[in-house]
């Protein structure tokens, strides 16, 4: 489903970006504890951890703990916050990189789905101009498909239906 929630946008980079290298049903099922290690992932919040909050998260085994995406999210939520500044709103930034809209993929077979997209590159590229970390092509499509701005049901799922707007 398209999301254009700010805070749920920021939710959704912070897990890909810890999903990185794990299967994503580790990921869902640690969705709980993260929102709360995280302070409910609100960036406002992330952005201002320090050492000792770092340290008190690499001890919650509730989470992913691995130093490098724990310091990510916090240097994520800081980079957040100044696309917020830029662009009035994460969601107004996110959104270009599929032209402000859903891009409908018309896939028949799960393999036909790709690992990443140039739409995808060119959001990894700017993001990690901007001082995002772990948010490669292959997160960033993942992003994508996580936020609704790709549809990836095949043709043949009653989501792609409802989600293209056809019958």
């Amino acid at each position: 489903m398209p999301l254009h929630d700010d805070r749920g946008l920021f939710e959704l980079l912070i897990l890909e970006g810890a999903q990185a290298g794990l299967s994503w049903i580790t990921i869902l099922k640690k969705r709980a504890a993260y929102r709360a290690a995280f302070d409910r992932l609100d960036p406002r919040k992330v952005a201002r951890y320090d050492d000792a909050k770092i340290a008190a998260l690499l001890a919650n085994a509730g989470i992913v703990r691995n130093r490098l995406k724990v310091r990510a999210a916090v240097q994520n939520a800081q980079a957040f916050l100044a696309v917020e500044k830029e662009f009035g709103t994460f969601d107004k930034y996110i959104w270009q990189f599929a032209s402000g809209r859903p891009i409908q993929n018309r896939w028949r077979r799960t393999d036909q789905l790709p690992a990443r997209t140039e739409q995808s590159d060119a959001m990894s590229k700017d993001l990690g101009k901007r001082g995002f970390k772990f948010v490669g092509s292959t997160i960033c499509y993942a992003f994508m498909q996580a936020t609704g701005m790709v549809n990836d049901h095949l043709v043949n799922c009653y989501r792609y239906k409802q989600l293209a707007g056809v019958d």
